[in-house]
């Protein structure tokens, strides 16, 4: 069902001029910002911010903090579904990925792929499946099998020659922390990353992306005021380059204040030992406008529109596949 040439690899430049395509999530953070009065000064801020930061954090030879600025693109992934008399293509995935533009020697420079992750089956997972799971239970339970499909579709993709042909290097995912754990301050310290936080036990997001075949470190880059968590295959610290790992954090921390400005835009920085809230008061609003209620109804949406048209009709295709897929 599932083969070396079921991936399907399209992109589009993330500018001032972007608008979501039909089947992009409209939960994710590109496409919430793109749409309404406001869209277009929406995508400026935000690029602007992103190209501050970046020049921010890399202010060697850079005296004037403009050296560099971040092109963006939308990296969409199809999947061709083979099922029966039927050839349909599923949107499974959506990723950003940099590209490093040096204004002084007037270079383009590779970044990463990753940074924000949208995917449609996760929203089945986490808004239909899980509270499904749920219903009426005394207690919150996890299924024993969640993720692994969608965790075995993910490495699938980034193991196929279509991800091998169009990116270098393995993706790196930067999301929010668990705002229902709490992270402890380490002494170790990196030049960009920045400070190094850890905790005793993972979230629920941190075991989905382990089946993804991803681990996790958290980092308060410099200047930042709380951790970020960054997913990766490898080793974070050495494969990628100084400036890779800046397009990352300048890129993902813009969407971070815009998105939950009250851990990541807050007035005062996270301590030793650090629990995220999102009912914390102390936090400062950017200039732009950005719709949480309305993605939080369109993840449940778009849940059971995976449901309905992937889940459901292919559900015992999808499980032989998993279950005899390794990676």
């Amino acid at each position: 069902m599932i083969t070396e040439s079921s991936f399907q690899i399209k992109s589009i430049p993330f500018d001032e001029n972007y608008h979501p395509s039909t089947d992009t999530r409209l939960t994710t953070n590109f496409a919430n910002l793109a749409r309404g009065d406001n869209r277009q000064e929406n995508l400026r801020n935000v690029l602007r911010m992103i190209n501050n930061r970046f020049n921010d954090l890399a202010h060697w030879d850079n005296p004037k903090a403009n050296r560099y600025s971040v092109a963006l693109d939308i990296v969409s992934v199809g999947l061709h579904i083979n099922h029966d008399s039927t050839n349909s293509i599923f949107p499974l995935i959506e990723i950003l990925n940099t590209t490093i533009i040096d204004q002084k020697s007037n270079q383009r420079i590779k970044g990463l792929a990753g940074n924000n992750f949208s995917s449609y089956v996760r929203d089945y997972d986490f808004s239909v499946l899980l509270p499904n799971y749920n219903k009426n239970k005394p207690e919150f339970h996890v299924p024993p099998d969640f993720g692994y499909l969608h965790g075995n579709l993910f490495k699938s993709f980034v193991h196929s020659s279509a991800y091998k042909k169009n990116f270098n290097k393995l993706p790196v995912i930067c999301l929010s922390v668990s705002t229902n754990k709490t992270y402890c301050r380490t002494d170790n310290h990196h030049p960009v990353l920045g400070v190094e936080y850890r905790q005793q036990e993972h979230s629920l997001t941190d075991h989905y992306f382990e089946k993804m075949g991803m681990q996790v470190r958290y980092f308060m880059p410099y200047r930042s005021v709380a951790p970020l968590a960054f997913y990766f295959f490898g080793d974070l610290l050495s494969d990628y380059t100084t400036l890779e790992l800046i397009s990352t954090i300048s890129t993902m921390e813009a969407f971070q204040k815009i998105y939950r400005p009250e851990i990541y835009n807050a007035n005062s920085v996270a301590p030793q030992s650090y629990q995220p809230s999102l009912s914390h008061q102390d936090y400062s609003l950017t200039r732009i406008v950005y719709d949480r209620e309305e993605r939080s109804k369109l993840a449940t949406a778009q849940g059971k529109y995976t449901e309905e048209s992937f889940i459901k009709p292919y559900h015992a295709r999808l499980e032989q596949w998993s279950a005899s897929y390794s990676a």
